[in-house]
């Protein structure tokens, strides 16, 4: 068990690790691009956009060819998109290329999720999900550490070389370890065009559509703050270079902490009970960081210690939101992957661009923080029964579908 959660934490993280480890290096690829700084944080938005056109693609694909080949390409894809950012001239063919890889990070994420449905259903996938949240937690611990260090010594291109030689690693490690967990008598038949007819399955599902946009809302409020926290660190706190990754590591170890909790949660209750309690607590830590970001109050810790509180329980929002979503369409997991997962890198790729040409202050960053949660509140009490209906104390059963 513990070999499967690494794998498949490894292959949902790529993309995580992908996003962060060049952050701190920004104003360099500005400066030696010679393009402004809305221009680089737009990279971040090219990775999301590749993000979903590679999850609608490789999730009902999926469904047809199993889990392990569409993995196995798009990971190869990475590593070449990653390979060729070393030789990008300027900042056009640099987000070409990072919607490239968001193409080939996809296949981590959608197929990721699909194994875990195909495996586990209810309590149980909510677990593994939090593991997997855990995992990728673990990635803002040491990518900037490393991104700001690699760029320091050897250039911020060197970060690309990294994400290279992670890449073949990961591609490695599916060779060996990773099973196809759909049966060859469970995979869609007929043609590719027909498969994707599974979209319209999930589109006449309100409540999976609800349960769907949650994770991409709750990845906003992530990649608000991560595509703003370099420039607003390092720019307008004046953080050092060295105290910018420790202090961005604090939020990865909310996330963690979330995720180990909600992971003991759900081994007694129902998903649905965590996701109620994370989700207006999130709100509530994101009205106080807006008004003392409105009243200037607090300074650097009165942006921080909010924000790390909304992490803790954002991640509980997104793996709880998630499994119930999956719980309701296991004969087509990937192509239910495929549109959580693509959800949530439009979402989020919408609102990274906003921010980033609107400005990333901190009045900016915690505005839309502050709508992102306030927007689950109104799914979760409009769109599920989530407040509505009364879910077993036991977990290790299945629960209603929400």
């Amino acid at each position: 068990m513990a070999g499967i959660i690494l794998l498949l934490g490894s292959m949902t993280a790529i993309g995580a690790i992908s996003g962060d480890i060049y952050l701190p290096a920004m104003p360099a690829i500005a400066h030696d691009l010679q393009c402004s700084n809305a221009l680089v944080q737009v990279t971040v938005a090219a990775t999301l956009l590749g993000g979903a056109i590679g999850q609608l693609l490789i999730g009902p694909i999926s469904d047809m060819l199993g889990r392990r080949s569409p993995a196995m390409v798009g990971i190869a894809i990475h590593i070449v998109a990653s390979g060729a950012v070393l030789f990008a001239p300027n900042i056009w063919v640099l987000l070409a290329l990072r919607c490239l890889q968001g193409i080939g990070n996809a296949s981590g994420q959608v197929i990721a999720t699909s194994v875990v449905r195909d495996l586990y259903q209810g309590s149980k996938a909510a677990r593994l999900m939090s593991q997997l949240v855990l995992l990728i937690g673990v990635a803002p611990l040491f990518a900037p550490t490393l991104g700001s260090w690699l760029s320091y010594q050897f250039g911020w291109r060197s970060n690309f070389t990294f994400l290279t030689l992670i890449g073949l690693a990961l591609e490695i490690a599916m060779a060996v370890k990773l099973e196809d967990t759909l049966a060859p008598e469970s995979r869609a038949h007929g043609r590719l065009t027909s498969v994707f007819s599974s979209f319209k399955v999930l589109a006449r599902d309100r409540r999976f559509l609800a349960l769907a946009a949650i994770p991409g809302l709750g990845q906003s409020v992530m990649m608000t703050w991560v595509s703003s926290s370099s420039f607003l660190l390092l720019e307008h706190y004046k953080v050092s270079t060295w105290a910018y990754p420790l202090l961005f590591a604090c939020g990865g170890i909310c996330s963690v902490a979330g995720a180990q909790l909600n992971a003991h949660l759900v081994k007694l209750r129902s998903p649905a009970i965590p996701l109620r309690a994370a989700t207006p607590l999130s709100f509530l830590f994101s009205l106080v960081a807006l008004v003392l970001a409105l009243t200037h109050t607090g300074g650097l810790f009165g942006l921080l210690l909010p924000l790390w509180a909304i992490i803790f329980c954002d991640g509980m929002v997104m793996a709880n939101a998630t499994a119930l979503a999956m719980t309701r369409h296991g004969e087509i997991a990937g192509a239910a992957a495929a549109l959580i997962g693509t959800a949530q890198t439009l979402s989020t790729g919408v609102v990274v661009t906003i921010v980033s040409f609107v400005g990333g202050t901190q009045i900016v960053m915690t505005t839309v923080i502050a709508c992102c949660l306030g927007l689950i509140m109104a799914i979760l009490l409009g769109g599920t029964t989530v407040y509505r209906r009364r879910f077993p104390q036991d977990a290790s059963g299945p629960h209603p579908k929400n």
